[in-house]
């Protein structure tokens, strides 16, 4: 029954930033979103799927391959609508130049170590910027719910399979994605989108 964590995740991970997506396109509102997050996001996805490819994951490969296109369709709708955080630009490259360096230096298992700070670098960025905003209207509920949703089952899968990296992962986005859900509640932020002015 374990073994199909991977597909609860994918039904929940696949689809992960469609709302926040949606959320953009009709209300142009970007308070609160995170493009450092949304760029991190789409980074330490891609070096994921290498992850999951080099530890046999293979269903894994689907939601890691989803959440790189998609948060990296977030950052290019944030970058056009002026929320560039320019300060971050050199050093997301670093990172993602680490990634590279872990991967050829330590093969799966240098990746995955690094991978496993990753949860910490990506999700720092959108909570310090919805915590900071005065009121994050731009923040997408539906996609911090099923980060939520998929962050669970590779925190109960990592566990199975002893993967600390997994766990990690797991714990870290839950956590981050349930302060995120909290943060938009607070602020009376919801899922509808509303068109912009």
């Amino acid at each position: 029954m374990l073994d199909l964590l991977p597909i609860a995740a994918a039904i929940f991970g696949i689809p992960q930033y469609l709302p926040q997506i949606l959320k953009l396109r009709a209300t142009n509102d970007t308070a609160g979103v995170s493009w450092s997050w949304a760029t991190l996001t789409s980074v330490n996805n891609s070096a994921w799927f290498g992850y999951f490819m080099l530890s046999g994951y293979w269903s894994a490969s689907v939601p890691s391959t989803a959440a790189a296109v998609l948060a990296g369709t977030v950052s290019v709708m944030l970058v056009r609508r002026g929320a560039v955080n320019r300060r971050a630009i050199e050093w997301i490259c670093g990172w993602a130049g680490l990634l590279m360096v872990a991967t050829l230096v330590g093969g799966r298992v240098g990746l995955g170590t690094l991978l496993a700070a990753a949860s910490f670098v990506q999700v720092t960025p959108s909570l310090w910027t919805a915590y900071r905003t005065e009121r994050p209207t731009g923040i997408s509920t539906g996609t911090w719910g099923l980060v939520v949703g998929e962050l669970s089952c590779w925190f109960v899968f990592g566990l199975w399979k002893g993967d600390v990296r997994l766990v990690t992962l797991g714990a870290t986005g839950v956590v981050a994605g349930l302060l995120m859900l909290a943060r938009a509640w607070q602020a009376g932020v919801t899922s509808k989108c509303r068109p912009a002015a």
